[in-house]
């Protein structure tokens, strides 16, 4: 998630007036063969998502052409692509039949005025997050409120955000720890989105899920950290973990998770379950309609593609990210979800999904000179 120091013209804001946005709003309130293996008692298996990481070479070759290692580059001029995203979300969290509520979800469709209007912020932005709580909610709260404060007062941001998300994600971690009022037993998975310009970083520690919906096709942008995914597997037993009917050392659904110091010991020493976001960065192109963000007891029960072609079709009737929000949750709970239930839906532009037209069949049928005096002398003796 890094970000670049230079920024198009177009991007920076005059007179201390932000462009483009809407109100800020902060709300209180499986490798997939890994998830068709794993036995779980409490929840059902979680469907085979439609699509994972799909991409074209051509937008691959359009990310790199404006993303460094580093950092990112100025964007691309206005005038070339003509678009400019803007945000706006609705929100959705349900208890479910869980006897505690134990997520929480943060919202900001306006950066640059949640932030107090720093003159040094010269981007459209936007902040994004979901947060499922085990062990009680303490650890979902208390990152809920701090993690983008780690994110921006990290010294890396303007010239390397990606470096100063991974490095928030360890402070909420051992700030966590050091907190005399928080249960070390508690711990928390962490979806974030952060929105910079047209650039998008999805960092995801745990088996919360976003989703990006693009002309209706689901793209994920995360994986689900479960431990008995292939690549988490091999991690946690490298490092002496083991697992057990697919939990952590026989505790813990998820392998990677902010908290659970109980499981991870001493700060400074490596442990199985991991702190350690994976990154996604994209370009937001007019194509990207909206991002889906859920914690895993929505996609226990629903396929990331449903729930884009869900949606989709909810904004093309009334265009509302929040009935958006609640369609979803309230499916959830009629296919008998077994977890707490938190959605967040993020639209990029203020107008509804254009319909897909899908174009007709321009083959001609004809049929041969013997076929015709057939079919005439057929109708002939009918």
């Amino acid at each position: 998630m890094a970000l670049a120091t230079d920024v198009s013209p177009a991007t920076k804001l005059e007179a201390g007036s932000f462009k483009g946005g809407f109100n800020s709003m902060e709300d209180e309130n499986e490798d997939t063969l890994g998830n068709m293996s794993q036995t779980n008692a409490a929840k059902p298996p979680r469907s085979l998502p439609a699509m994972r990481h799909c991409t074209s070479s051509a937008w691959l070759i359009e990310r790199e052409s404006v993303m460094g290692a580093g950092g990112l580059k100025s964007p691309p001029p206005r005038e070339d692509t003509g678009f400019l995203p803007v945000f706006r979300s609705g929100s959705c969290s349900e208890k479910g039949p869980k006897q505690y509520m134990e997520d929480e979800y943060i919202c900001i469709d306006n950066l640059y005025r949640h932030l107090g209007s720093p003159a040094d912020f010269p981007y459209l932005g936007a902040f994004y997050g979901v947060f499922d709580g085990h062990g009680g909610l303490d650890a979902a709260s208390f990152t809920r409120k701090n993690i983008l404060n780690f994110i921006v007062e990290d010294k890396n941001f303007a010239t390397g955000t990606k470096k100063a998300v991974k490095s928030a994600y360890v402070k909420a971690d051992h700030a966590l720890a050091d907190a005399k009022s928080l249960d070390r037993s508690s711990g928390t998975t962490a979806l974030t989105a952060l929105i910079l310009d047209r650039t998008m970083i999805v960092a995801n520690a745990g088996d919360s899920r976003a989703v990006l919906g693009k002309r209706g096709r689901a793209i994920e942008l995360s994986k689900d950290h479960k431990p008995n995914c292939t690549s988490e597997r091999l991690r946690i037993e490298k490092l002496g973990g083991v697992i057990y009917d697919g939990y952590l050392n026989g505790q813990l659904s998820v392998a990677r998770a902010l908290g659970d110091w109980h499981i991870k010991g001493a700060k400074g020493s490596k442990s199985p379950l991991s702190c350690e976001p994976e990154l996604e960065e994209i370009l937001l192109t007019e194509e990207d309609e909206f991002l889906i963000m859920g914690c895993d007891g929505l996609w226990d029960v629903m396929s990331s593609q449903c729930a884009v072609t869900m949606v989709r079709k909810e904004l093309m009737q009334h265009n509302d990210p929040e009935r958006c929000s609640r369609a979803l949750v309230k499916e959830a709970l009629q296919r008998n979800t077994c977890d707490n239930l938190t959605v967040v839906v993020v639209c990029f532009s203020p107008d509804p999904p254009p319909k897909i037209e899908i174009p007709r069949s321009c083959k001609r049928r004809s049929i041969s000179a013997e076929g015709l005096d057939l079919l005439k002398g057929v109708l002939n003796n009918a």
